[in-house]
């Protein structure tokens, strides 16, 4: 294949992140330049709409030609918002609507309310063919395209899986001018070829300067632009992330494959637009085939052992089916996100990495060739809010779920949508005898007491109210400004009916937060108790400090109490193997002081299975403690196994298993 290479754009680098576009169509459609985003003039005025909007950020004479506002335009036209512009050769203007008006799609776009709401709406737009081939006679959708490699690919391999590599060489490169069978061919032989070599790195470069000799711009276009094209191909809903690649999500695959039997057409652009307009019809507007995706989708989750209902729903009509299939896919999304959840705290390396991009401002962390990590630097509020969610999931212990702690959106592959919305907190995780409410901001300026001095005490105070159980804020930022540090020392806030309210609420900063975050990971002591403790710490000078120097004690607090969590590591480790002493003193965080008073051991020879044996002054005569700490021998009853240990505190005798309830509890071995 010879012939001169072409990429195909379904996004655009400079609004690489799909999920942006709604909120800037909202601004749009109750902005003064509906119907008017031509010309010099309207294209600087939105650019700067955008700007104070906080939708972009424009650096200050970074951009005076309005050139961000023709790539926002570019994208609400290309997916059916506003009516694009239409060339002579294609038809005429009125015929289809008035140029850059709000159309019927875009009127239905800005209704939807959930994320499938909005993955459907793209999957309508990406579907149309409105692609030209290069006989400049027919269309297709890249989307169909790549759908119809990617099951060709699970034809020949069991998997539709396709590499980041292999779709920025045959993937975006290609179009339905070329055999599917070919284009198989070499993405196969690709992945063999790399599979041998030692070097993934040189050998992309050497592929991509081969592949590039057909190609007359920037071979860098093949990698920068496969990763914005693969974005937005996913937001379709129909394809999810693998890797640094893509597969058909399994729930849609039969969507997939009505899909990919058509990829181009011979119909004009100008009826391609008005579908796109309208909004293009899919295989699931059909009744029967609403019917098929159901029924799949039922036996998907059955084999998974997810219970569901639809009893409650009528299924008469596509609309009804397509409901029914909305609310298994809600469930289904809902089962993964827990599953998600479980795996975290086996992500807590990452998830530092991924604090420490924040901090910086973003960009990306390299691991290998195949796996990298990114926040976009137009994104970080959002990541951060994301991050730090991941970061609460991997200390787990929390009696709400995942997706009750966040107040953001996920797209399918678990990444954030955008920031939270105002009018709530951002993480409210909940355990058992407490709730930590996080608060989370970018702004680093003066400004940052401004905007979130009022509406975290707010959001701490209603949940105060909330719950009933202690409620502990956490407000994190790449950097505190003294005056918000001075704003939380205080803490003071007045709920409604003048109830005056002291505040638990600690600053700190994301490096700070970051390495107790490791810490606790690192010497095995990740626990929501510890992060209590670490905010009761840090509460305990802030009324005969100021607040630069209550911002400076709690940078200190923080090393400290790392340093004794790394120290209690080594004793741990070191007491492992030893026999904890006969009235050794205790501590626990809830009852305080106590020592040891009893031993209480199972004995399977013994006809009450179990003995306590005093344990104040001496062991007793009778046993013997193993090197171990656990095993004992019994002169008359054998072996047996420490279970517990009776423990005397200033208010209370417990019995505390061992060593389960001296983990658990934190209880710890005073020297």
């Amino acid at each position: 294949m010879e012939e001169k290479i072409d990429i195909w754009l379904v996004g655009n680098t400079g609004l690489r992140n799909p999920n942006r576009i709604q909120e800037g169509f909202k601004a749009f459609a109750n902005s003064p330049y509906v119907g008017k985003l031509r010309g010099k003039e309207n294209e600087i005025g939105f650019m700067n709409f955008l700007n104070d909007q906080g939708i972009i950020q424009n650096e200050v004479g970074k951009d005076t030609s309005g050139s961000h506002a023709r790539k926002w335009r570019l994208m609400f036209s290309k997916n059916g918002f506003i009516y694009p512009q239409v060339k002579k050769k294609d038809g005429d203007q009125n015929e289809l609507g008035n140029l850059d008006d709000i159309t019927p799609f875009g009127r239905t776009f800005l209704k939807a309310d959930t994320y499938p709401a909005v993955q459907e709406c793209y999957l309508r737009a990406l579907s149309v063919e409105q692609f030209a081939m290069p006989d400049g006679k027919s269309y297709f959708s890249p989307l169909r395209w790549i759908l119809a490699i990617m099951l060709e690919l699970e034809k020949r391999t069991g998997s539709s899986e396709i590499a980041r590599i292999e779709f920025a060489l045959w993937g975006h490169t290609t179009n339905p001018s070329y055999s599917i069978g070919e284009i198989v061919d070499n993405i196969l032989d690709l992945r063999a070829r790399r599979k041998q070599a030692l070097s993934k790195r040189n050998f992309d470069k050497k592929e991509v300067t081969e592949r590039g000799r057909y190609y007359d711009k920037k071979a860098d276009n093949f990698l920068d632009y496969s990763d914005m094209n693969m974005r937005y191909l996913r937001i379709s809903g129909i394809l999810q992330r693998k890797g640094r690649g893509m597969v058909i999500a399994p729930a849609k695959h039969i969507l997939a494959e009505k899909l990919a039997k058509s990829t181009s057409n011979e119909e004009s652009l100008m009826i391609q637009y008005k579908r796109l307009c309208e909004g293009a019809e899919l295989p699931t507007d059909n009744e029967d085939t609403a019917k098929v995706l159901l029924n799949d989708l039922m036996k998907q989750m059955k084999s998974r052992q997810i219970l569901f209902d639809i009893s409650d729903l009528p299924l008469n009509t596509a609309t009804e089916i397509n409901i029914a299939r909305r609310r298994l896919e809600d469930l289904l999304s809902k089962t993964d996100e827990i599953q998600y959840a479980k795996e975290q705290c086996n992500q807590w390396q990452e998830i530092a990495d991924y604090m420490e991009l924040l901090i910086k401002g973003g960009g990306k962390h390299t691991y290998d060739d195949d796996n990298v990590i990114e926040v976009p630097k137009d994104e970080t509020p959002a990541y951060l809010e994301w991050i730090l969610w991941r970061a609460s999931l991997a200390i787990d212990h929390m009696v709400n779920k995942p997706y009750e702690v966040r107040g953001f959106k996920l797209d399918s592959d678990f990444l954030p949508v955008s920031a939270a919305g105002g009018g709530k907190g951002d993480l409210y995780c909940e355990f058992n005898d407490f709730t930590i409410l996080t608060e989370v901001t970018m702004s680093t300026s003066s400004r940052q007491e401004a905007m979130e001095g009022e509406p975290v005490r707010r959001h701490v105070s209603d949940a105060v109210l909330k719950y009933d159980k202690p409620v502990y804020g956490m407000f994190i930022a790449v950097k505190i400004d003294t005056n918000t540090a001075e704003t939380f020392r205080h803490g003071i806030w007045y709920a409604r009916g003048d109830i005056k309210q002291r505040l638990d609420i600690v600053p700190l900063t994301l490096a700070q937060y970051r390495e107790y975050f490791m810490a606790m990971f690192r010497t095995g002591h990740a626990s929501p108790e510890k992060l209590r403790e670490l905010i009761l710490l840090c509460e305990t000078r802030r009324d005969i400090l100021n607040a630069p120097r209550w911002k400076a004690y709690i940078g200190t607090a923080i090393n400290e109490k790392i340093s004794r969590m790394e120290q209690q590591k080594g004793f741990a480790e070191k007491e492992k193997n030893q026999v904890i002493s006969p009235g050794a003193l205790v501590y626990s965080p809830i009852a305080g002081k106590g020592q040891v008073i009893a031993i209480e051991v199972s004995l399977p020879n013994c006809q009450t299975k179990s003995a306590k044996f005093p344990y104040l002054n001496d062991i007793p005569d009778e046993i013997k403690i193993d090197s171990d700490g656990r095993k004992v021998y019994h002169d008359r009853f054998g072996e047996g196994t420490i279970f517990a240990y009776t423990i005397a505190f200033k208010n209370a005798i417990i019995s505390l298993s061992y060593p389960g309830n001296f983990e658990k509890n934190s209880i710890r071995i005073m020297e």
